[in-house]
């Protein structure tokens, strides 16, 4: 039987610290009565935290009221606030075709946002996290920050990691992204790099800002080209024992599925072919724009189009029978359709839900993401200022971001 490591006085104060300013990321200014009621820490625990953060230029002390020229009996209460540009975080979604970086301040709010694409899929390692690494200075640039005042980066990359950041590279696809990309960023730039399974960077987010705020049971689907999930149980992220979970290959056994081609792919394929044939159809229109999308199949079923309306009902069924399995095996409360899709999928949710009912017998509440294609990078933003609190202590600030 493991013994649990002992609460030596340093990894309390390294647990003390990161409460704290966990707190006040989502806070504004607070009193230390505030910080002891959110953290649990006794007054001398607070104080003493509140003041090695201040040191260390993580928090600010503000002038008290007193100083404003009100009355106030006793002594006035010392109020600290987030330095929230202390440094910042980056956080990447590496698709397949483009890399997004974007730059975010000690809150999680976006300053700078950069994307570039790849030259084709079959590109070297090195290619790779050139682009990468350049994506991630041009977003810097427009967030008018340097790269020295980095404190994390979070990847989220198409392909399953182990919660040890290793990829699972079973695959030829999932192996395009096992690049080296820790020990490339932290020999090019010095940082350190998080590396994570993309679809479960898009549930951390969206449970931190979407849809799924406050949900400790929820799985979230990337459903736009591919289908993949993140699952989060009593709020803890699934990874698996070699961060296969929420790989969903399994939906090719699946009666009525068949493969794993998500919403926005399966709209465009499914409205080709009635395109090829004499249906009279609205989406006849937008053959000389680029082709028909995800977002014209939406648009014309709720006008009517009687082709639309077909497809709309084909990928509901679809879309109810892979959450259906979902729901069997992990009970989700809420399951989340996200990714680029989800801004048009809103008109699926009650199909879906009126057809659940036939392909489980725990049908869980059923959102899209309100976070579109940024709830990767959201939920990478999240992650790297997890990191940045859990280890607070041992982290060097850069000199004060301008």
């Amino acid at each position: 039987m493991s013994e649990t490591a002992p609460a030596t006085p340093q990894l309390l104060r390294r647990v003390s610290a990161g409460s704290v300013l966990e707190f006040m990321r989502s806070s504004g200014d607070v009193t230390v009565t505030e910080v002891m009621e959110a953290t649990g820490l006794t007054r001398a625990t607070a104080i003493s935290v509140c003041e090695d953060l201040k040191g260390r230029g993580w928090i600010r002390e503000l002038e008290n009221q007193r100083a404003f020229g009100g009355y106030q009996k006793g002594r006035p209460a010392r109020r600290f606030e987030l330095n929230e540009r202390a440094g910042v975080v980056l956080g990447m979604d590496v698709g397949i075709s483009k890399a997004t970086v974007v730059v975010a301040d000690l809150r999680g709010n976006a300053l700078g946002r950069s994307s570039l694409p790849f030259a084709e899929v079959e590109i070297s390692a090195e290619e790779r996290v050139a682009v990468i690494d350049r994506a991630a200075v041009t977003a810097l640039n427009s967030a008018g920050a340097s790269p020295q005042s980095v404190l994390a980066v979070s990847a989220g990359i198409a392909a399953p990691v182990d919660r040890y950041g290793d990829v699972l590279a079973a695959q030829h696809f999932w192996g395009l992204f096992d690049v080296g990309l820790k020990s490339a960023l932290r020999d090019r730039r010095g940082w350190t790099v998080l590396l994570e399974n993309d679809a479960n960077l898009a549930a951390l987010g969206d449970r931190w800002r979407g849809a799924a705020a406050g949900v400790e049971d929820v799985v979230v689907i990337l459903a736009s080209e591919r289908l993949g999930a993140g699952m989060l149980d009593g709020g803890r992220l699934l990874h698996g024992s070699r961060g296969g979970a929420g790989e969903l290959a399994f939906l090719e056994q699946v009666q009525g599925v068949g493969d794993t081609f998500g919403i926005a792919s399966l709209a465009r394929t499914w409205a080709a072919e009635a395109l090829a044939g004499k249906a009279r159809t609205s989406l006849r229109t937008h053959l000389q724009d680029g082709g028909v999308e995800a977002q014209h199949v939406f648009a014309a079923a709720a006008g009517g189009d009687a082709v639309a309306l077909k497809i709309l009902d084909r990928l509901a069924d679809r879309m109810a029978r892979v959450i259906g399995a979902v729901a069997t095996m992990l009970n989700p409360e809420l399951v989340v359709i996200g990714g680029a899709v989800a801004n048009s999928a809103g008109v699926l949710l009650e199909p879906i839900a009126r057809k659940l009912t036939d392909f489980t017998a725990t049908p869980p509440r059923v959102a899209v993401s309100p976070l579109g294609d940024s709830i990767v990078t959201v939920g990478a933003v999240r992650a790297a200022l997890d990191y940045v609190e859990k280890n607070s202590l041992d982290l060097e600030l850069a000199p004060a971001v301008s």
